[in-house]
């Protein structure tokens, strides 16, 4: 677990060689190519299992491959190119709050008043974090937190639009399905920001980066998390996962000459406990949701 949370910490030293050399969907675009292509042997079967789904797990598809694969990673990666390299990540890890919030709305599933005790601070954390000085707000500092949590609140959608299909699908089904969807979706991002035919011509110096990029954070990281979830308890799992924002900043401040103020750093341990708090508050004590019937669902 910690292996595959650390291995996202590496995204940043990845993506922003890229993000510099490359427009936004472009990265994103030969990161779903890479992906799907090997994947591909496994579409045909994704795609038969589909068919005998209904239109709620259709559309929940839909939004998982082009907004949480697709949209997401193009916000993500656009964070990368207005901002430091350790705001970003480190705003990722919001992902469990707002997913809560998804599963409120999407699901129906009912906050408990607890909630808020978490969410506040995470909240206040992500502000910290998002400004050098944060009584002084800088145009350019908001715009890369925005990109972040946005894709954070489009992950976090996916996660629980995840569980839905889940009930028909299997796990590697929707992965497969995700990446699938999502490569139209990032190519119509690739042809909207220009000529679709220069998005593909990156060239061979960044097809390295493209391949480590689509690999380690991508789907070795990702084929790890899962295995190690199958032998670990859910709350050991969540300390796992720190790996990944100290792995993040460790890496930002080392190799990719950013710098964090004072209030930052606080900010960044902030999220970080608010959210691991919030994970072991609902995987070994009490939820803080309250989940509704198979019939609400």
């Amino acid at each position: 677990m910690a292996a595959a949370a650390a291995l996202w910490g590496t995204d940043g030293l990845l993506r922003l060689p890229l993000a510099e050399a490359l427009p936004t969907a472009t990265v994103v675009f030969w990161e779903h190519v890479i992906i799907v292509t090997v994947l591909l042997p496994l579409v045909p079967a994704a795609l038969r299992r589909l068919r005998g789904c209904g239109p709620r797990e259709w559309l929940a598809v839909l939004v998982i491959g082009g907004g949480a694969s697709a949209l997401a990673t193009t916000l993500f990666t656009a964070a990368f190119r207005t901002g430091d390299p350790v705001t970003p990540l480190v705003l990722q890890k919001l992902q469990p709050v707002l997913a809560v919030l998804a599963a409120f709305l999407l699901l129906g599933e009912r906050l408990r008043p607890g909630y808020l005790l978490f969410a506040g601070p995470a909240l206040l954390g992500a502000w910290l974090l998002a400004f050098p000085d944060p009584l002084d707000i800088e145009v350019a500092a908001l715009h890369t937190a925005l990109l972040a949590l946005g894709a954070a609140a489009l992950w976090a959608a996916g996660t629980v639009l995840g569980r839905l299909v889940s009930a028909r699908l299997p796990a590697r089904d929707v992965t497969v399905l995700r990446f699938s969807v999502g490569l139209p979706v990032a190519a119509v991002l690739a042809w909207a920001q220009g000529d679709l035919v220069s998005a593909v011509a990156v060239g061979w110096d960044n097809a390295v980066g493209l391949l480590l990029l689509a690999f380690v954070p991508g789907l070795l990281a990702l084929s790890l998390y899962y295995v190690g979830l199958q032998a670990t308890p859910a709350a050991r799992a969540t300390l796992a996962e720190l790996a990944f924002p100290a792995t993040a900043a460790v890496i930002g401040v080392t190799f990719l000459n950013a710098t964090l103020s004072v209030t930052q750093w606080i900010g960044l341990a902030v999220v970080v406990t608010a959210v691991t708090a919030l994970g072991w508050h609902e995987r070994t004590r009490r939820a803080p949701v309250v989940e509704p019937t198979l019939e609400r669902l």
